[in-house]
């Protein structure tokens, strides 16, 4: 049996992001992949799955923590058409997803240092992940703000 951490029992494609990283990258007009019934927010404005936030307009700055799995590609293209907002997802630089949106696309990556402690839906902060995670920022006010976060990591620009 294959106990990796993508196909193993307890994996989950919410890991809602510690609000005190969000408020280190200032603040957000949109989080379009907010839980229902939510914690805790990170934006003025917020959509669900319910609303489905993939298929709305975004607006203003938005912070991006997709769905884990299928289809997150299509969450970070958006943001990348956008052109403003930080999205933070698992650090996986040798993927399809990161080459097609990111190296290319994005101004800034903030590598976190360590494992973030990610939240339950409950509110509880529920542990680590199997992967370590990246933010990325797509434009230059959002590259500041990754750089300027105070989150521990390693930060690279890469619109030199």
């Amino acid at each position: 049996m294959n106990t990796s951490f993508e196909r193993c029992k307890e994996t989950k494609v919410e890991w809602l992001t510690p609000p005190e990283l969000a408020i280190k990258l200032g603040k957000f007009d949109l989080d379009p992949c907010s839980p229902i019934n939510p914690p805790f927010l990170h934006a003025k404005n917020n959509f669900t799955i319910s609303d489905d936030g993939l298929s709305k307009d975004w607006f203003g700055r938005v912070y991006l923590n997709p769905p884990y799995g299928r289809g997150m590609e299509l969450w970070l293209e958006k943001l990348k058409f956008h052109g403003n907002g930080i999205a933070l997802i698992f650090a996986r630089t040798e993927t399809k997803c990161f080459f097609d949106h990111i190296w290319n696309d994005a101004d800034a990556i903030l590598f976190v240092k360590g494992r973030i402690r990610f939240y339950h839906i409950s509110g509880i902060q529920a542990g680590t992940p199997g992967a370590p995670s990246v933010f990325i920022a797509y434009g230059k006010e959002n590259a500041l703000a990754l750089k300027n976060s105070g989150i521990e990591g390693r930060y690279l620009d890469l619109k030199l």
